[in-house]
């Protein structure tokens, strides 16, 4: 999803419901009411090539301003997500207020907007500094040779274990976040999506050293017919996955977002695969990405691929199984593998792909694997916030095996409409993503929720209006 240069202290590293509710004000539209809609202009242009899939936001996310300075700088809590702004220059900054003991991650996910112009240095930095101006640590990543424009995370923590240095008094804390390459950033703001997350010490003494070998051979690709499966259009609308074979289909300038429980103890491995065109010629280098994230959004590692029109793959490296002590080790990827919880693949399409082989969908398919059976978690003081961020629950293996939504995000889903092109099903039928089962009912309840603009009220006065008539003309009648 993105390329990194620098890693953080520590070594740490949908619109499938704004789909449905278009489609239903436009059917009734078309029973006879003569109203202007923009959504039923062209219903695929959002996912059209160089377009990106608006990103999804978690419904519950507050909007918030970013200040200029510290002095007005507005407290983040840890277990909520915040909307905010980035403008093209300038920093912003956001407060943490923390104690002496447990540990803290902020994850900044940029996203450019529609028509917005980033080039391979362009990208976000993020950072966490003490009330003195210490900086505890930092991250930064950049679009890469994709050059295309699509949400970018990067993250900053502060660690108060055994071999962490300062930053561990009890005290206020700043995140602060800005452009990586401002002589290279083209102007126009960023929308920001923020997340931070707190981890409570141990009881007892921590682990000073990694764990000891690991099985880092290149792992067997996992067989078998693939199973259709949506991708979401941010963090908060990943659609779940479990072990096996996926299909889904992406548009150049797409991005999609996908999760998979990874217990204490356990391996994961991926694959992305993009299908074969029908047409077009040459070669784009760097054409298809896919990036992984931990539990609280923090870049674990990249796959890249080039595209020439034949069928192509990337894979991630071999990665650690999940434990605590991870943490420790000295490469970023296996430092960042020190979580049990979801781990997130972002799959992104970059917009050159459009130029020489269309504007698609391609074929997508993703062959994940998870290793081992879980053990025991570290002991804990206290709670994580939020509390189940570092665990999985039966409810989050039943939710990857079948796909069905367990929390939402605001916008909706990105892959819904392309995987129903690719053959992966109805891009409204239940089972095939995040949307879940009973499409009806919920496509129903979202025509009630977006008839905020002005023509959808018309609409739904008008439909109330007929009905209205119509009653009291059989009362007239009788």
């Amino acid at each position: 999803m993105g390329w990194r240069t620098e890693a953080g202290g520590g070594a740490f590293g949908r619109g499938r419901a704004r789909a449905q509710a278009a489609m239903a004000l436009c059917a009734t539209a078309a029973l006879g009411v003569t109203v202007a809609l923009p959504a039923c202009a062209a219903p695929a242009s959002a996912a059209a090539a160089g377009t990106p899939t608006p990103y999804a936001f978690a419904r519950d996310a507050r909007t918030i301003g970013g200040a200029t300075g510290t002095a007005d700088a507005v407290r983040l809590d840890a277990g909520r997500t915040y909307r905010s702004v980035l403008p093209g220059g300038g920093k912003r900054y956001y407060r943490l207020e923390l104690d002496a003991a447990s540990n803290a991650y902020v994850s900044v996910t940029a996203v450019p907007r529609a028509g917005a112009q980033v080039s391979s240095s362009d990208g976000l930095r993020v950072s966490v500094q003490d009330a003195d101006g210490t900086t505890c640590s930092s991250g930064a990543t950049y679009f890469g040779p994709t050059q295309s424009p699509h949400p970018i995370a990067a993250w900053a923590s502060r660690e108060t274990g055994p071999g962490t240095y300062g930053c561990k008094k009890a005290g206020a804390y700043y995140v602060v976040v800005e452009r990586r390459d401002l002589a290279a950033s083209a102007p126009g703001d960023w929308d920001l999506d923020l997340g931070y997350v707190s981890e409570p010490a141990l009881r007892g003494p921590g682990a000073t050293t990694p764990p000891g070998a690991w099985d880092s051979a290149t792992p067997e690709a996992v067989l078998g017919d693939a199973t259709p499966r949506a991708g979401g259009a941010g963090f908060a609308s990943a659609s779940a996955l479990g072990q096996g074979v996926w299909r889904d289909a992406i548009r150049p300038g797409q991005t999609l977002f996908y999760k998979v429980p990874v217990d204490w103890g356990q391996q994961l491995s991926a694959t992305v695969e993009m299908g074969s065109s029908t047409g077009g010629d040459g070669y784009v280098g760097t054409a298809l990405a896919m990036s992984l994230y931990n539990p609280v959004r923090a870049y674990v590692e990249d796959a890249g691929v080039g595209y020439s029109g034949t069928q192509s793959s990337a894979a991630l490296d071999p990665l650690p199984p999940v434990a605590y002590a991870n943490r420790r080790a000295l490469g970023s990827h296996a430092s960042a593998m020190r979580f049990a919880g979801w781990y997130y693949l972002a799959v992104h399409l970059g917009v050159p792909v459009a130029d020489r082989f269309g504007g698609g969908p391609f074929g997508l398919t993703l062959r994940v694997r998870v290793k081992g059976v879980p053990t025991a978690g570290p002991a804990y003081a206290g709670r994580s916030v939020p509390g189940d961020v570092f665990q999985v629950s039966a409810a989050d293996r039943k939710e990857a095996a079948a796909g069905v939504e367990k929390s939402g995000a605001g916008d909706g889903s990105a892959g819904s409409t392309a995987a129903a092109a690719a053959g992966g099903g109805s891009a409204t039928g239940g089972g095939a993503g995040t949307g879940g089962a009973g499409g009806g009912t919920r496509t129903m309840m979202l025509v009630a929720v977006a008839g905020i603009g002005s023509g959808s009220v018309l609409v739904l006065w008008l439909g109330a209006w007929t009905v209205l008539a119509r009653r009291r003309a059989r009362r007239l009648a009788g």
